[in-house]
């Protein structure tokens, strides 16, 4: 499924960690990959209030979280600057399909990194 919202679909994800030889540039993707799904689920799901959102970004949150493993057996992980960025990601994505009052801090809510 194509994203339609244009705002959304003119992002470059995880664009902080790009080209960061830190960061390997296949599991930078793989996250890229996990913020595209949420945002194909949003648009197919069109959740009409903050619990629904939660739910779909939590199960993306969780998806970041099996990344983060692959992230340390790479030999690097989900620090300060990944964990800022994976961040403002999940609040753009929010805010660009209506919920700017949503908390920044719940959508990420399971996170183990």
């Amino acid at each position: 499924m194509a994203i339609g919202n244009e705002q959304v679909a003119g992002r470059e994800f995880l664009g902080e960690l790009a080209g960061d030889p830190y960061y390997p540039a296949h599991l930078v993707e793989r996250g890229r990959e996990v913020l595209r799904r949420l945002c194909e689920r949003i648009e197919s799901e069109r959740p009409h209030g903050l619990r629904e959102l939660y739910a779909l970004t939590h199960a993306a949150t969780e998806e970041f979280n099996c990344l983060g493993e692959a992230l340390e057996e790479a030999g690097s992980e989900i620090e300060t600057v990944a964990r800022d960025a994976i961040g403002a990601d999940f609040a753009f994505v929010a805010a660009a399909y209506g919920f700017a009052d949503a908390d920044g801090e719940e959508l990420i809510a399971p996170r183990e990194w």
